[in-house]
């Protein structure tokens, strides 16, 4: 019967107890009582602080913009920035739109129709068309939030439909992963829509593409389509939408200068703010290093200034109150030194996360005001529409009936296209992997740490033939690093490092790797890295994009600041590796080991700096393309994931570069986690093993537990 590795690592084989340790013996922070408690926030407090220091660049720059000339500048800045930052739109190509039905209502129509965004990505959508109206009447594009069931939720229904008795068309559209635009089918995944955006969104941003790209093109495609209509006047479109629909209006808005008017809704705050409540949440509400370029959320109002805008939010919602109100403070100095501060608006009511009568009516009033279709803002009672009533398609879903692309699709077809490119400059470029040291660093943020570093010994604790050295080691900035080190009463004079993704604890225990490893006389070091073990909880709890317990939205807050959970490890296994070498002056040789997704953040601190003897990767990723290939990844792998990195590099170029200096792969596994294969794994590695001799570099594939062990032992000796 074949082991699964992790099963190796928790120390049930070679006869040993599986009786662990307790899991206060093996802490070192909670020796240390003035740690207790924040440990698990380090990494996200770092971020935080990033990002602080970013925004304080940005509010400097703002705080000199005193002329009109100032502000014009800086909303083409913004506009070149935002482009930037939301990635390359595609060719605009025939929208192909199909009326699949009508409904008649009293005092209006309905026209459900789709039409293709890009070519065979479906849009499903519904117009509402009321009887008594202006010839050429004003639209508003409605966005909607995070539902399951797209616009067709009741709550969005009331206020599309209460436009639509004022005269207003109202164009509704679901965005990707909702309504009739379901990607994963059935319980596929846990939390419907905020999973479906957050998990496609992952493989998106590995590519280099963030997921608004799509959300922001179907809203763009979504003026396309009313620009075409003769009833509508194309003078006079207005757009908004509550929650993940304030994200798209918002971002729409700014970025389709056809739009008049924009009242984005219970989304408007600004980044330090969210930063200190409830922390970045799905996926495409997260630009490509938005923060670092300088960018908030106000600057989506202010791009667009002094074009009409309003405000609408809650003052118990999750995205912070206050945040709006400086959002809307500064826009306010924009459109005030434009000439029309009237022009930008803030409604607030006293309520959660949900849409409130009075905010309905300032929004009724808003669109009458500024899209010059006057009449009473009241809120009207409404007949609301069953979900079959407004099916685009027989089922309910268009991607079985008209077999449409889905984000996965598109992205990894985009990615295939990155991988043969960065292929071509592979074979004709002599200096790519000369310079693969400089794209690793740029791309992931890494940045070399302060050569100080200070050690805090914590304790040893005595076992049966080796004792346990507990240290604190300073990080890549205001925390320590905990470390067991274990000490054999003989030695053969090698050291190991051990990297786990489960942490130290599961290593160190009784039976486990490192014990095994110290009965043949080695001395292993064990750490905690950023977001492992103790390092590993209390990042940023609840939110939109937490899955399989594994915080996605720590990840799109490194995307913001760019300072990728990677290169903080690859900073830490640096320094690590020089705690051992200052420990040791004997300059014993050292062997560095990681295993699961740790060995990716290995892999990218020896493509940096390489200042082991020897390598060895146990359960390896075998590459970050395999994130956007299987639809069903485990979303672990994104947090030793490079946003962006497939453009320039991929995991087997730093595994090519590397082969030549000792480097022993243990099972590489695809990001589903399964074994890929000796086959597979030689068709992948094929330059390295090429290069190099098997007693340099070597891929085995299909050992059990113990096998494992001995691969280990073999070549580290």
């Amino acid at each position: 019967m074949k082991f699964n590795v992790l099963l190796l690592l928790t120390g049930c084989f070679l006869g040993f107890s599986n009786v662990v340790f307790a899991q206060d013996e093996l802490s070192v922070y909670d020796y240390w009582k003035y740690y207790e408690g924040t440990p698990g926030s380090i990494f996200y407090k770092q971020l935080s602080s990033r990002a602080f220091s970013q925004l304080e660049k940005r509010k400097a720059v703002i705080e000199k913009l005193k002329t009109k000339a100032d502000w014009q500048k800086r909303q083409a800045e913004v506009r070149a920035k935002l482009m930037k930052a939301v990635g390359p739109f595609p060719e605009k190509t025939s929208l192909n739109p199909v009326i699949t039905g009508t409904l008649k209502k009293e005092g209006y129509t309905v026209e459900k129709l789709y039409y293709e965004s890009r070519p065979g990505y479906y849009v499903t959508a519904a117009m509402f068309i009321p009887d008594q109206r202006q010839e050429k009447a004003p639209a508003i594009i409605y966005c909607s939030g995070h539902s399951e069931n797209g616009f067709r939720a009741e709550a969005y229904q009331h206020i599309m439909l209460n436009y639509v008795k004022k005269g207003f068309i109202v164009l509704a559209f679901d965005p990707i992963g909702q309504g009739e635009r379901i990607q994963y089918a059935g319980t596929e995944l846990k939390k419907g829509a905020v999973n479906e955006h957050s998990y496609g969104g992952v493989q998106s941003f590995v590519s280099g593409l963030p997921p608004a790209n799509y959300f922001i093109w179907d809203g763009i495609r979504t003026v396309d389509y009313l620009l075409t209509r003769k009833e509508v006047d194309p003078a006079r479109i207005g757009i908004a939408g509550r929650s993940g629909g304030g994200t798209q209006s918002a971002y729409i808005a700014a970025m389709d200068e056809r739009i008049l008017a924009a009242a984005p809704e219970c989304y408007i705050t600004t980044f330090d703010k969210l930063i200190r409540s409830n922390g970045p949440q799905d996926a495409e509400q997260n630009l490509m290093y938005g923060i670092e370029n300088g960018i908030d959320m106000s600057d989506f109002l202010e791009v667009r200034a002094p074009k009409p805008a309003l405000i609408v939010a809650t003052t118990r919602d999750i995205f912070a109150i206050q945040g709006a109100r400086d959002a809307f403070g500064e826009a306010r100095k924009a459109y005030q030194t434009l000439g029309k501060p009237d022009q930008m608006q803030l409604t607030e009511d006293d309520a959660g996360h949900a849409s409130t009568l009075k905010n309905r009516e300032a929004s009724y009033a808003f669109f009458q005001k500024f899209l010059g279709n006057p009449g009473s803002p009241e809120d009207q009672k409404v007949e609301i529409l069953t979900d079959k009533e407004l099916y685009v398609t027989p089922d309910g879903q268009v991607a079985p009936f008209l077999k449409s692309e889905t984000m996965f699709s598109l992205n990894k077809r985009y990615a295939e296209r990155l991988a043969e490119k960065r292929e071509q400059n592979r074979k004709t470029g002599a200096d790519y992997h000369k310079n693969l040291r400089e794209r690793v660093i740029s791309i992931s943020g890494y940045e070399k740490p302060d050569a100080k570093r200070e050690v805090v010994f914590s304790g040893r604790i005595q076992k049966a033939g080796y004792a346990i050295e507990k240290y604190l080691v300073k990080g890549s900035g205001d925390y320590y690093l905990p470390v067991l080190w274990l000490k054999p009463k003989t030695s053969t004079g090698n050291t190991i490092l051990y990297f786990d993704e489960r942490g130290k604890s599961a290593v160190a225990q009784k039976g486990g790797m490192a014990e095994q490893l110290v009965s043949q006389g080695f001395e292993v070091v064990v750490p905690d890295l950023s977001g492992v073990g103790e390092l590993g909880s209390g990042f940023i709890k609840g939110g939109d994009s937490i899955i399989d317990d594994i915080p996605l939205n720590l990840w799109f807050a490194g995307i913001l600041t760019h300072r990728n959970l990677v290169a903080v490890r690859a900073e830490e296994i640096g320094i690590l590796s020089d705690f051992v070498k200052n420990a040791n002056p004997q300059n014993t040789p050292v062997t560095a080991i990681a295993s699961g997704t740790l060995t990716s953040d290995l892999l990218h601190a020896a493509t940096i700096n390489n200042p082991f003897k020897k390598l060895v990767l146990i359960n390896p990723l075998v590459s970050y393309q395999s994130i956007t290939e299987e639809k069903f990844y485990k979303p672990k792998f994104a947090l030793s994931a490079v946003p962006g990195a497939i453009p320039a590099y991929d995991l087997p170029d730093l595994v090519t570069t590397l082969s030549s200096q000792s480097l022993l792969m243990i099972n590489p596994v695809s990001a589903t986690e399964k074994e890929i294969g000796q086959e597979r794994s030689e068709a992948v590695f094929n330059l390295a093993l090429k290069q190099n001799k098997p007693e340099v570099f070597r891929i085995v594939n299909g050992l059990q537990a113990e096998g494992i062990f001995e691969a280990v032992v073999d070549w580290v000796k």
